[in-house]
């Protein structure tokens, strides 16, 4: 699917050239008022351009997604004997549904190479990714679009909770582990776990061979998905720890180009090391790792830790506004692939809304963990006991929000205000762009009472939670959405 980035232009007959007037001449196409002279990387179904995430019409794209770990996907079972880690839920066309009741038009799958080779001659696993290709289906029917995550957390099953199969920890376990999974972050720090990664990062030729074999497996899920229209990209690892930047840098190279040329249309994701998640700032980069790349930090300041009385929004800013500039520091678009904070907890209604508030300061595109959870921390968006999931409607409520999905231009600035409702963009238009600027509603915020294009009411219908805008169409200066709906308590 390629971008139109000019005007189509046909000339326009004059209404007097049956009486043997000359066509009048064709009009100049608009030039385009986007803030830099790079060529975009024209994807599918998004792509990139000027650090911005852009769709198939060229408009900058804003995700508002969420993590989901499924069942027989999430690779936490042993089939020696082993109890399994942890119970993960399934994935139903309810759930489906259900994220986009949220406001949700995003989801992060995290898949894990212990799934796709579980073994170390038997080749791909290709009802493992049958299963994968369910759920994209699912996600397609609800117009939600999916990020495929190369997922692992204390680097596999074996010794921690997912990620790589037995045969690729190096060197060789000296105690397998079972459920049920209490331990998790002793199991993070554990000698086996770090042996393993600096194994995976490091420079003997047991790690050079690992590496390969990862990537081959990455480019062929790739492969078998770059043509799923659900599919926005791949996150090439999840939170790498007991690594170099050096190193890193060595294995998102290899393994972007493996995922680049098996997918080309596709974007592809990269993350710091995993102690970003806790810092206000990491290392910045030294030019592109590839063409269509998207820098993919997580955002968990305090967030797994009592959350202080006296904290302000501005002592947890910094770490959301650095991203912004690691990001253009790799000459990337970004995307903040996990962010949240348990519901029950301290202050939690606070640290959401703010966090909310700084990805819009930010133009950030995100990810909340988590979806459903029964095990650990009990994150998520549903209440689970003996009679099932019981969705946390006042967790639904502190999220819901108006955001620019999409704009036909260059966004100076975005928010949201909960407590008044009001919500207000500032863009420059791009004269090139014919698709109208859309703007979504969480549904449980109800219809507008009121939206204004330059203070100008206008009146445009509410269709499958969003509202579509010709506001600025057509030219190339600043303009103003403002959206008010009914204030949530």
């Amino acid at each position: 699917m390629k971008f139109r980035w000019f005007l189509l232009v046909l000339g326009v007959l004059s209404l007097g050239a049956a009486c043997g007037e000359e066509d009048s001449p064709a009009p100049v196409p608009a030039a385009s008022t986007a803030p830099c002279k790079e060529a975009p990387f024209v994807g599918s179904p998004l792509g990139l351009r000027c650090g911005h995430v852009i769709d198939a019409q060229g408009r900058v794209v804003n995700l508002w997604g969420v993590n989901a770990r499924v069942d027989g996907i999430f690779d936490v079972s042993f089939d020696d004997g082993r109890i399994a880690l942890e119970t993960i839920p399934p994935f139903t066309a309810e759930d489906a549904a259900q994220m986009r009741a949220w406001g949700f038009d995003a989801l992060r799958l995290p898949i894990n190479w212990s799934g796709v080779e579980p073994t170390r001659d038997g080749g791909f696993k290709e009802e493992y990714l049958d299963r994968v290709q369910q759920v994209l289906d699912l996600a397609k029917a609800q117009g939600i679009l999916v990020l495929i995550d190369f997922h692992q957390d204390a680097y596999g099953k074996d010794i921690g909770e997912d990620g790589a199969p037995l045969w690729a920890i190096e060197p060789p376990p000296t105690e397998l582990l079972q459920g049920p999974l209490e331990d998790l972050e002793k199991r993070r720090l554990s000698p086996q776990v770090k042996a393993a990664f600096e194994t995976f990062f490091g420079d003997s030729p047991k790690g050079a061979e690992l590496r390969e074999r990862f990537c081959k497996m990455a480019a062929h899920v790739a492969a078998r998905f770059k043509d799923h229209p659900a599919v926005l990209g791949f996150e090439l690892f999840n939170e790498p720890v007991f690594v170099t930047n050096a190193q890193l840098l060595r294995f998102h190279q290899q393994a972007f180009a493996a995922v680049r040329a098996a997918a080309p249309s596709k974007l592809v994701l990269f993350e710091p090391p995993a102690e970003r998640n806790f810092l206000d700032s990491f290392a910045l980069g030294d030019g592109p790792i590839g063409e269509g790349t998207v820098y993919a930090p997580h955002i968990y300041k305090f967030a797994f830790t009592t959350f202080p009385a006296s904290a302000t929004k501005e002592r947890i800013a910094k770490q959301n506004l650095t991203a912004r500039d690691e990001a253009a520091s790799w000459k990337a678009g970004m995307m903040i692939t996990e962010w949240g904070y348990d519901p029950n907890g301290n202050r939690a209604e606070e640290y959401l809304t703010w966090q909310r508030e700084l990805q819009d300061e930010i133009q950030a595109s995100s990810f909340l963990w988590l979806w459903k959870e029964e095990s650990q921390g009990r994150w998520g968006c549903f209440d689970h006991n003996a009679s099932g999931w019981t969705e946390r409607s006042r967790l639904k409520e502190i999220l819901a929000r108006v955001r620019p999905a999409a704009i036909a231009g260059w966004p100076k600035q975005y928010n949201y205000d909960r407590a008044t409702g009001v919500f207000l963009l500032t863009f420059t238009a791009d004269p090139t762009l014919q698709a109208p600027t859309r703007i979504a509603i969480s549904p449980v915020l109800g219809p507008p009472i009121e939206v204004r294009c330059d203070g100008t009411m206008v009146s445009v219908p509410l269709q499958d939670g969003a509202l579509d805008l010709d506001c600025g169409r057509g030219t190339s200066s600043k303009h103003t959405i403002t959206v008010k709906v009914k204030p949530l308590p």
